[in-house]
């Protein structure tokens, strides 16, 4: 089966957190992510899942050279950057898109969806 990136996406604008959400909006959306986890999980198609601290928390390591080189910050300055993601299992691109909507509906956000790539035949 074909393993599925779902990815986030905030706003560079701002570095959202739970802290400055309203407590109902915040119990309603952890209840519906709870229930759309424990669906990929019953399905088998649940591989990981998590979220991720703001840009600004960020270290870029360079080791392309004879040393690394650590920078402070994200690799690239964007509109937008990479807040949370899932890793799920799906028999093909329809299916993962389904996954997705389920998603993008329990979160009332965008989510992107794109397929791993495979492992080259040996």
């Amino acid at each position: 089966m074909t393993q599925y990136f779902l990815s986030l996406p905030h706003d560079s604008a701002e570095e959202p957190t739970m802290e400055g959400m309203d407590p109902a909006e915040l119990e309603r959306m952890m209840a519906e992510v709870g229930a759309f986890n424990t669906a990929l999980q019953e399905a088998g198609a649940f591989v990981t899942a998590g979220g991720l601290q703001p840009p600004s928390t960020a270290t870029t390591v360079d080791y392309s050279g004879d040393s690394p080189v650590l920078t402070s910050g994200p690799f690239v300055k964007a509109e937008e950057y990479l807040g949370g993601f899932w890793i799920i299992e799906a028999e093909n691109d329809d299916v993962a898109i389904e996954w997705t909507k389920q998603a993008s509906r329990a979160l009332r956000s965008r989510v992107e969806v794109r397929a791993l790539q495979e492992a080259p035949a040996a």
